[in-house]
């Protein structure tokens, strides 16, 4: 199972989202989750070091010369039952390396969470088209909804991440996008501070936890 997560606009909470995903997954999952990250964001979310090996980017750089199973050399351990795929650096991808990547997380055995950042192209992009849930998270204001109609892909379904005052809700993401809304987060202070600790992962907040159970 691949679940990617993106979103139109930065600032959304898709690295978030993506985080407690995975560590819901890697629970009951005898083989954990991996956990792939493409926005560059989730180690500081985990509160891990960030990674100093190679990553999705080097590996995304290199030619065919470099097999597609190199990537498990570059997963590093996360929290409980995490494995993480760093984002890496490196040149733009060579062409149809993104494919591949796609490719190979939607064959894993393992549960997979893919945090493809905001406004995905390129490697996010494929891999979001090749995932069996691509979630858009989504603050419910004008300007997300409008750059959600630009994206060059159509969610499978939302994550609307509500706030007080708002004036559009669920319905009107709904009818606006065409698909469905999946879970409504709220904002939530016990999240922010499972962030600042580093603990999201493994001791998810109750309201988050609930809120995206049926998520994927």
């Amino acid at each position: 199972m691949l679940i990617a997560c993106w979103s139109a606009k930065g600032g959304s909470g898709t690295t978030v989202v993506s985080v407690a995903l995975a560590g819901m997954l890697a629970r009951p999952s005898s083989t954990g989750a991996l956990l792939a990250d493409l926005g560059g964001d989730v180690p500081a979310v985990l509160g891990m070091a960030e990674p100093t090996g190679p990553g999705l980017g080097e590996w995304l750089a290199s030619g065919a010369e470099v097999p597609a199973d190199a990537l498990t050399r570059l997963e590093v351990p996360g929290p409980g039952d995490l494995r993480l795929l760093p984002a890496g650096a490196g040149a733009p991808a060579v062409p149809g390396r993104a494919e591949v990547l796609a490719a190979v997380l939607a064959a894993d055995p393992r549960p997979v969470v893919a945090d493809c950042g905001s406004g995905p192209s390129g490697p996010g992009l494929a891999v979001a088209a090749a995932a069996s849930a691509s979630l858009l998270v989504l603050r419910p204001c004008y300007l997300s909804l409008r750059r959600a109609l630009q994206a060059p892909m159509r969610p499978s379904g939302v994550i609307l991440v509500s706030e007080p005052g708002r004036s559009l809700g669920r319905s009107d993401v709904e009818d606006v996008l065409g698909v469905p809304v999946r879970a409504v987060v709220g904002i939530d202070p016990a999240v922010a501070r499972a962030v600042d600790a580093g603990l999201l992962a493994t001791r998810l907040p109750r309201g988050l936890e609930r809120a995206l159970r049926h998520a994927a």
